[in-house]
C-alpha cells in the first residue's frame, strides 16, 4: 500500500510540474514574427501606407485632378505644397496619396486572382496526378516559354491600354507561376503517411484535400504570393510608364514617373518621388515575405 500511494503521489506531482503544452504552430509563427524587427517595421510601413490611401479623401489637401499652370513644377517645400507640384501644377502630395490607390489596386488584384485560380489548379494537378497533372502542367509550360515582362507587355499591348487590360495581362503572367509552386508543394504532400491513411479509410478526395492537404500547402503558397506582390507593383508601374496601364489624368505612380520624366533636370527630387514610393512599397512587401517565410520555417 505504501508503494502504491507513493507511486500515485509521484504521478500527481509529475502532472503538476509537467511542462505546459507546446504552443500551436501558428502561435509560434506569430511569436517569431514579433521578434523580427525588420519584418515588423516593413509591415508597419505597409499598414501605414494602406491607411493613408484608404483615407485619402480625408487626408489629401487638394483635388488630385485640379492644377494651375501658374504653380507648375514648384520644388519640394514650396509654401502650401509640401512636396511641390507636377508639370500641370497639381499638388504632388495629393497625387501620390491618390496614386497609391491605383498602384496598390493594380498591383494586388492580379496576385489575389492568381492565388485563388492558380492555387486551385496547382493543388488539383498535384493531388490528382496522371493525365490531369499532364494537361495542366503542359499548358502552364507554354506560358513559361516567354519572359514574364515580355508576356505582360504583349498581352496588354494586344488588349489595349487601361486598368482592366493591365490586370488581365498581369494575371495571365502570375497564374502559371502560382500553378507551378502549388503543384510542387502538393505533390510532395500527397504521399505523406497521414494523407495515405485518410485515403485508405475511404475518405472523399475533396475531404482529403480540404482537411489534410490544404492546411499544409496553403502556407508556402501564401508566402510565394506575398513575394509576387513586389513584382506585381513594379510590373504594373512599368506598364503605366510605357502607356499600357492607367491612362491620364488618373494619378498612378508609374504614370506619374512618365509624365515627370521631362522635369528630371529642372526638378530631379520632384521627378523621383513616385519612384521612391514604388521602391519603398515593393521592398517592404519583399522583406515582409522573407520574414514570413523565415517565421514559418519552424523546426520541430
Amino acid at each position: 500500500m505504501t508503494d502504491a500511494s507513493s507511486v500515485s503521489t509521484k504521478l500527481a506531482v509529475s502532472r503538476r510540474t509537467a511542462a505546459p503544452p507546446r504552443s500551436s504552430y501558428w502561435r509560434e509563427v506569430g511569436k517569431r514574427l514579433l521578434r523580427d524587427r525588420l519584418t515588423m517595421a516593413c509591415l508597419a510601413v505597409l499598414l501605414l501606407m494602406a491607411l493613408v490611401i484608404v483615407l485619402a479623401p480625408l487626408i489629401a489637401p487638394y483635388n488630385p485632378l485640379q492644377g494651375s499652370m501658374a504653380r507648375r513644377l514648384k520644388p519640394v517645400g514650396y509654401p502650401g505644397h509640401i512636396l511641390g507640384t507636377d508639370e500641370l501644377g497639381r499638388d504632388m502630395l495629393t497625387r501620390l496619396i491618390y496614386g497609391g490607390r491605383l498602384s496598390w489596386f493594380v498591383g494586388l488584384t492580379p496576385v489575389v486572382i492568381a492565388f485563388v485560380v492558380g492555387g486551385a489548379l496547382g493543388i488539383t494537378a498535384g493531388y490528382a496526378g496522371g493525365r490531369v497533372n499532364m494537361l495542366i502542367m503542359r499548358t502552364t509550360d507554354v506560358f513559361y516559354a516567354f519572359p514574364s515582362v515580355l508576356l505582360a507587355v504583349a498581352i496588354s499591348g494586344a488588349l489595349g491600354p487601361g486598368i482592366g487590360n493591365a490586370i488581365v495581362a498581369m494575371t495571365m503572367v502570375f497564374i502559371p507561376m502560382m500553378i507551378r509552386i502549388s503543384e510542387t508543394v502538393t505533390t510532395s504532400t500527397r504521399n505523406l503517411d497521414y494523407v495515405e491513411a485518410a485515403r485508405a479509410t475511404g475518405a472523399n478526395p475533396l475531404t482529403v484535400v480540404r482537411v489534410h492537404v490544404l492546411p499544409n500547402v496553403l502556407g508556402p503558397i501564401f508566402v510565394y504570393a506575398t513575394a509576387l506582390v513586389s513584382v506585381s507593383m513594379i510590373l504594373a508601374s512599368g506598364l503605366s510608364f510605357i502607356g499600357l496601364g492607367v491612362k491620364p489624368p488618373e494619378p498612378e505612380w508609374g504614370l506619374m514617373l512618365n509624365t515627370l520624366r521631362t522635369a528630371i533636370y529642372s526638378q530631379p527630387l520632384l521627378a523621383t518621388l513616385p519612384g521612391i514610393c514604388i521602391f519603398v512599397t515593393s521592398i517592404c512587401f519583399n522583406m515582409a515575405s522573407d520574414g514570413l517565410r523565415t517565421a514559418m520555417d519552424v523546426k520541430n
